[in-house]
């Protein structure tokens, strides 16, 4: 398609600008949405934004187009007078969306003949690639926080942004709630400046704090957020929930086989669909459900995969185009496919276990009928019972459209660090200028000239504990006041750390004979021994040794039940998940007509708490008492998620022991948690006590948790981040029980010598905001204190207790023996009918 004609020299106005938009779609054989329009006009008048639309609606090019049109609109003659660099950054979080977006552009300049050079730079771009793009970078840049981050630390640095005029942050929702959304914050602070005419647009889906999402992108008191619109898409996407229900309901329900007993009714939904994305948790149970795939079915060989996050990426980009080719009948994956790929044969996904947040549901379901007005079909397969509640509390979610707040973080003086060394490291910084830009920014708003000043220091001295010490005084402070590093080798080893993606450390996995097969954390790798067979990657391998930091494998025909889990996978029920699920366990007491065909399902397992125990209803507060030859059991149910459930065990027996020495064993899942002890508890004393109160939360979390064990934790990271603790070089990376005992020496050192240390301190703020989700406990015993407080003494395990205390012997038991104890529980519990 040729561009716009008009006389040489004379730009053609807006209208006429945005007709060649429409004119491409039609050609096309699509309409424009209201949106789309929208996100355009304000784009061209110079205005910032936040466009909120559904996952397939057409919001690449709802910003691809009008940042080409604005550069038509610039230079009437850019086709012969074409002047190449940088002029639009899209940030995405995740590399495998590169391509898709990369596809969009190229697209659009083409059909416009608009001379432009799209570029892709993440980690996965070559090193001769990015040489190149140092010299001149392309004038549409693909790319993702960190990469950013690393221009930044590039010499000359503004002159390569000098004419950049956008950018645009896709999946915003997904970086807001973390420090990557921390560091783009920082990055805009800086474009702001160095790019004056930029304009800054954010895409989210739907999250339930928008107009702060809008703030966080912008800045919370900037000329840019006023001068910045919300554009919603009011598209009706219909998204269909369909339950699997087992045809015979246990009672007794509980979590080891991962589903897998509803495989077969899987199959014929995959024979049915064109292409089925199954979603699992965790990649651990992607393993297993794959392998169980295979073996069940062994005529699916070839028509299946697996996709997720350590596998390698030549293998992970084999199966995304295997699946836009449609020769795919099914992939097993997890959260590695949740993102705006686009893959239009998708008909159907399957949902494997409570997904644990609407959010994160809705973004899969959307993975299926992934065009304008398509139909999403989401299948919801329970790993047991009571998760049927959960898939009722999903059907409501999608009805009211409940989805949850993503909390921004604040204070983050580890990703303040790591940025000025960043600065530092390429033409330097003046500290007043980037104070002002800084304190502008959501995350530093309320930072004080006192923190401020302590953190130059830091940079410049190491901190008054470490002053002695040269390898902390990274950054000098030039004549002219230009704080700057100088040091070769600080600054290398700087750049081969930024980011702020830090967990537990990743191990390659080869073939003894040099085949890549992906990473495994380190956790894992160590509990084996040589000629232990494990699976990963679809395959059966035998450990070998471990050579210069790569776990070297061979192919084994030998069966094993050895899974890698990997530890980040746990995920706990959101605070909106939580309010749902509640509201479909109390529709039990309503009449049948009333009530979800999931709810209706569980009718015998609600019968039969019942008859052993309470089903509380919603200004009702269970808990449970039995005996067992393990001791004594003492059952609560908040159903507020695991993360805030692990924390109120920990209070109570604290608070408990306080009244008398006593000694627990605690274990908890997503509905309650469990106290058990060699001796009965008085409740009635418990509830004289009010131990449920939030009063003095902070001062008894921190004595219950053994808080500090956990500040240490937590600590690890946060000297990675900013650069006390350094990681390695590639391939030459520190083993993580070096990386701990580092951190754990430097946090020792504050603990004893310098306690207002800001980065230790953040150590212990993180751990009650994030980890503890201090604020959510506090809401939740608020609730529990206004609550009619149910204590029923049990004869034996109830419905509701089965799976916490299944859940405990877990960690003791291998599968097997797990599978053997249950089932003789379960056939006790079950004999006679009570």
């Amino acid at each position: 398609m040729a561009g716009p004609k008009h006389p040489t020299g004379q730009p053609p106005d807006t209208d006429a600008l945005m007709a060649i938009a429409s004119d491409w779609f039609k050609r096309q054989g699509w309409d424009p949405f209201p949106f789309q329009h929208k996100t355009w006009a304000a784009f061209m008048e110079g205005r910032h934004g936040l466009l909120n639309a559904p996952t397939g609606s057409g919001k690449t090019y709802a910003l691809w187009f009008p940042i080409l049109l604005e550069y038509m609109r610039q230079h009437p003659n850019f086709r012969d007078g074409h002047k190449k660099g940088l002029k639009a950054i899209w940030i995405t979080p995740l590399r495998a969306l590169s391509r898709e977006i990369h596809q969009s552009a190229e697209r659009i300049t083409r059909d416009l003949d608009i001379p432009f050079e799209v570029g892709i730079r993440t980690g996965d771009t070559s090193s001769a690639e990015r040489a190149r793009q140092r010299k001149i970078l392309p004038d549409l840049l693909i790319t993702t926080p960190e990469s950013l981050q690393l221009l930044l630390a590039t010499k000359g640095y503004k002159k390569l942004f000098a004419d950049c005029y956008a950018i645009v942050v896709d999946e915003w929702h997904e970086l807001l709630g973390s420090k990557r959304g921390v560091q783009m914050e920082l990055a805009l602070s800086r474009l702001k400046t160095i790019c004056p005419a930029l304009r800054i647009w954010g895409i989210s889906a739907t999250i339930g704090n928008l107009e702060q999402a809008r703030q966080v992108l912008l800045g919370p008191e900037s000329g840019a957020l006023e001068n910045s619109v919300l554009i919603r898409a009011q598209i009706d996407k219909k998204i269909t929930v369909r339950s699997i229900i087992p045809d015979t309901m246990e009672t007794f329900p509980w979590r080891g086989h991962l589903g897998l007993h509803l495989l077969e009714h899987v199959i014929p939904i995959i024979r049915n669909s064109k292409t089925t994305l199954l979603f699992t948790n965790t990649r651990g149970q992607c393993e297993i459900w794959f392998r169980a795939l295979l073996e069940k079915h062994p005529e699916l060989a070839g028509d299946i995969a697996m996709h997720h996050g350590s596998i390698d990426k030549a293998t992970r980009n084999w199966v995304e185009q295997a699946i836009r080719n449609e020769s795919l009948r099914a992939v097993v994956c997890t959260s590695s496919l949740d993102l705006g790929v686009d893959f239009a044969p998708v008909e159907t996904v399957v949902q494997i276990g409570g997904p644990k947040g609407v959010a994160r549901f809705l973004q899969r379901a959307g993975r299926s009928g992934h065009r304008p007005g398509r139909e999403s079909v989401i299948y919801f397969l329970p790993t047991h019972a009571m998760e049927l509640i959960e898939a009722s509390a999903l059907q409501q979610a999608v009805r009211k459209q409940a989805v949850e707040d993503r909390i921004p973080y604040l204070a983050s003086y580890d990703v303040l660090v790591q940025y000025l060394t960043t600065l530092a490291v390429s033409d330097g910084f003046l500290p007043e200028e980037i104070y002002r830009e800084v304190t502008g920014t959501f995350c530093y708003q309320a930072m004080s000239r006192e923190d401020w000043e302590w953190l130059l220091n830091f940079l410049v001295m190491g901190s008054q504990s470490l002053a002695s010490y040269d390898e902390y005084k990274k950054v000098e402070v030039l004549p002219d006041g230009l704080f700057k590093v100088t040091n070769r080798g600080v600054a290398m080893r700087h750049r081969f750390q930024i980011g702020t993606i830090v967990g537990d450390a990743h191990m390659t996995v080869k073939y003894q004979k040099g085949g890549y097969i992906g990473t495994i954390e380190e956790w894992f790798i160590s509990k084996l021994n040589p000629g232990d067979v494990f699976t990963f990657a679809g395959r059966n391998l035998e450990f070998i040794r471990i050579r210069d930091m790569v776990a070297q494998v061979r192919n084994s025909s030998r069966k094993t039940s050895k899974v890698p889990s990997w530890m980040g996978g746990r995920l706990t029920l959101s605070s909106e998940m939580s309010e749902l699920l509640r509201e479909e366990l109390y529709s039990h007491r309503r009449p049948a007509g009333e009530q979800s065909r999931e709810i209706r399902s569980l009718d015998a397992l609600f019968k039969r708490q019942q008859l052993e125990s309470i089903v509380p209803g919603p200004d009702q507060f269970l808990i449970e008492t039995f005996q067992s030859r393990e001791g004594y059991h003492h059952l609560f149910y908040p159903f507020e998620g695991r993360f805030v459930h692990e924390a109120m065990a920990s209070l109570l027996s604290y608070r408990i022991s306080l009244l008398s020495p006593i000694t627990f064993s605690l274990a908890y899942n997503d509905y309650g948690f469990e106290l058990l002890s060699d001796r009965e508890l008085n409740i009635g004393v418990i509830l004289d006590n009010d131990l449920f109160s939030p009063e003095y939360l902070l001062d008894d979390l921190q004595k219950s948790l053994n808080a500090t064990e956990m500040a240490r934790r937590k600590f690890r990271d946060i000297a990675v981040i900013s650069g006390l603790v350094f990681t390695g070089y590639p391939k030459k990376g520190i083993k993580m029980k070096h990386l701990q005992s580092n951190s754990q020496l430097l946090f020792e050192v504050f603990r004893d010598y310098e306690p207002d240390h800001l980065l230790f301190r953040q150590a212990f703020r993180e751990t009650f905001e994030h980890q503890l989700e201090e604020g959510r406990l506090r809401k939740a015993l608020e609730r529990i204190s206004r609550q009619e407080i149910l204590w029923k003494a049990c004869e034996k395990y109830t419905p509701f207790s089965f799976p916490i205390i299944t859940d405990r012997l877990r960690e003791k038991l291998s599968s097997e023996k797990l599978a053997d104890r249950i089932r003789r529980m379960t056939r006790i519990l079950t004999r006679g009918g009570r």
